[in-house]
């Protein structure tokens, strides 16, 4: 049910102990690593609930009916591709199918995320082609179009320091606004910034 122009999506990992932030997992256990996870998706749902936009999560396996996302606020789909461009290309093709004025994607591993960061997104396509949130290792956080640019997810190394700056140069004509950088959470000492997370670290 569309109620609104602007499309909010999030990937998420169903939480299974041993199949979510496994680099993470190296420096503070499975365990550790399934409870921080929960933690981030709890907080990027509490940033999410403060945006008045349509909102859909794509889970990576299956869809959960009755989990931490609503099932009358969001809608749930599963993910579909060999890898995050494809998943994101998918996702995209689908909301601009619905006819979305505006589609953002964010990650769900940001415990530096606010609900201003996506309002300067959903701000910024008024003006620009492209939005996009750097993430300190050299990824990004969020990415947001007003049209469907296949470009963005051509081949390459995801989940490396190099994903941004090849996302850019594959934009290269077009207008792009960058949001503050911000710290993902993928290995041990990404938590040390967090008072939340100080137990993991002991």
């Amino acid at each position: 049910m569309r109620t609104s122009t602007t499309l909010l999506m999030t990937f998420t990992r169903n939480p299974e102990l041993g199949k979510v932030k496994t680099r993470l997992a190296k420096g503070i256990g499975e365990k550790a690593a399934l409870e921080v996870y929960i933690k981030l998706l709890e907080h990027t749902k509490s940033v999410l609930q403060k945006i008045n936009t349509d909102k859909c999560v794509w889970y990576s396996v299956s869809v959960r009916q009755n989990d931490i996302w609503p099932d009358d606020s969001y809608q749930k789909k599963a993910q579909i591709g060999n890898d995050l461009g494809e998943r994101m290309l998918h996702a995209f093709k689908d909301a601009f199918q619905q006819h979305y004025e505006k589609v953002i994607i964010i990650g769900s591993d940001l415990y530096d995320l606010q609900p201003k960061h996506i309002e300067e997104a959903i701000e910024a396509l008024n003006s620009n082609d492209i939005v996009l949130g750097p993430a300190q290792d050299g990824g990004y956080y969020l990415l947001g179009m007003k049209t469907l640019h296949e470009k963005a997810f051509a081949p390459k190394k995801w989940g490396t320091e190099t994903v941004l700056a090849d996302t850019m140069s594959d934009l290269d004509n077009q207008s792009i606004h960058l949001l503050e950088t911000l710290n993902d959470i993928d290995h041990a000492e990404d938590l040390e910034p967090y008072e939340a997370f100080k137990n993991y670290l002991q």
